[in-house]
């Protein structure tokens, strides 16, 4: 029986697949069951940070699980401790604390967790608990009921309903509709300083700056998800540094790249004070507030250490940069009408098409057919919503690689 038939007769069909079985990955190549190789340019969906089977990364992992996989958080986990501190002082750069969690879904729950905590501690005018959170349309926070609730697409939700209560969605980068919406009950707004499943659509620097106002005006939570965005891929090691550096965030969740293919995510809170007698934000979350069987084991510590040390010992996020402007610079001289725009930023960038020029089957979306044909000519690279595909090369992408994969997709964008 082969893999797409055992798929189909054993596990549930929630996801719509690519007739692709990875068995084998090296750097940035990925190879399929009949050993044809790939160029990849999605890894894992900018997960895998450092490429497929780093060298550093592996050893980290193969080290850590003849030493000790698992233990409870009922113990103190020393490399939980050092992850956290290597985040705090080489990649947020701000006093605060972490919580490890196994992905980003997760992650987005224990902001809007915290969100509703702050809301108990600070509470309306008449002593009402605040408890909404505004996110913004063509967001996403995950696939868990949490995470799903605070998305601003319609597509995740349909089917199951009734959703968490208080979440609103806003139009994105629309500052004159947030400024009309906060309430009495809000708690917080979050965010993604760049919407990758929604499109690649970066939020603008003027729009962050006044969120960040706006959240200070009238004493709510800022809380930005750099589950895609987050660790180097943008260009620093934190994406709202590439739009708007001068701001400070009171939480932000992170996942995906920061353990380059095992399953870790995390949310880290603010040390500030939110009142006159010095209470910390990250204060709220004490013993019995939040927990997690798995999260931050020493396993996944180590991968993660590993991963982190080597983006920054190593430069990889200016080297997002440096590829970003070959990147750009390439598709700007093909001057092709069917590309309306690039978007995003270091190696979290959308390909926007026109989907006028490009013939569509019924059922599929212009990007899944681009997205079909790049797979077909070698380079693997995922959709963003219906007209765009993303590049989530590894962050130590080289430029031969990007020169071979502009090439594959210069063909397919060329052809008549």
């Amino acid at each position: 029986m082969s893999t797409a038939e055992t798929l189909q007769q054993h596990v549930l069909p929630t996801y719509g697949r690519f007739p692709l079985v990875p068995v084998r990955g090296e750097g940035c190549r990925l190879w399929d069951d009949a050993g044809t190789s790939y160029l990849d340019f999605c890894m894992g969906i900018a997960v895998c940070s450092l490429g497929h089977c780093h060298p550093r990364l592996v050893e980290a992992i193969r080290h850590q699980a003849g030493e000790l996989l698992h233990c409870s958080n009922l113990y103190q986990i020393r490399l939980q401790a050092e992850l956290a501190e290597e985040i705090n002082v080489h990649h947020v750069r701000m006093p605060g604390k972490n919580f490890f969690s196994n992905s980003g879904a997760e992650a987005n729950d224990g902001l809007i967790k915290s969100a509703r905590r702050f809301g108990h501690k600070r509470p309306q005018p008449d002593g009402a608990p605040r408890y909404e959170v505004i996110t913004f349309l063509q967001s996403f926070h995950g696939r868990t009921l949490g995470a799903m609730s605070a998305t601003g697409q319609s597509k995740i939700q349909e089917g199951f309903d009734p959703l968490l209560p208080g979440f609103r969605y806003l139009p994105f980068n629309n500052l004159a509709a947030l400024e009309n919406a906060i309430r009495p009950e809000t708690a917080a707004i979050l965010l993604e300083p760049i919407q990758g499943e929604g499109g690649v659509n970066p939020a603008t620097p003027e729009f962050l700056r006044a969120v960040a106002e706006l959240c200070k005006k009238h004493d709510l939570l800022l809380f930005l998800d750099e589950v895609q965005a987050g660790f180097g891929r943008c260009g620093d090691a934190m994406a709202w540094r590439m739009i708007a550096p001068e701001i400070n965030p009171d939480g932000i969740s992170w996942a995906k790249g920061m353990g380059g293919g095992v399953p870790i995510g995390a949310f880290w809170l603010s040390d500030r004070a939110i009142d006159d007698t010095g209470t910390a934000l990250s204060s709220l979350m004490g013993p019995g507030s939040h927990g997690s069987t798995y999260g931050g084991n020493p396993l996944v510590c180590a991968a993660s250490l590993a991963v982190l040390k080597e983006i920054r010992e190593k430069g990889l996020a200016a080297n997002a940069l440096v590829q970003e402007g070959r990147i750009r610079e390439t598709v700007h001289s093909w001057n092709l009408p069917i590309v309306t725009e690039v978007r995003g930023k270091g190696l979290l960038l959308g390909i926007a098409l026109d989907p006028a020029l490009i013939p569509t089957p019924e059922g599929k979306t212009a990007a899944l057919v681009v997205v079909g044909k790049l797979m077909e000519r070698g380079l693997i690279v995922p959709p963003a919503g219906p007209n765009t595909f993303r590049l989530l090369p590894p962050l130590n992408v080289t430029a031969s690689e990007i020169d071979e994969a502009l090439s594959i997709i210069h063909s397919v964008l060329s052809e008549p």
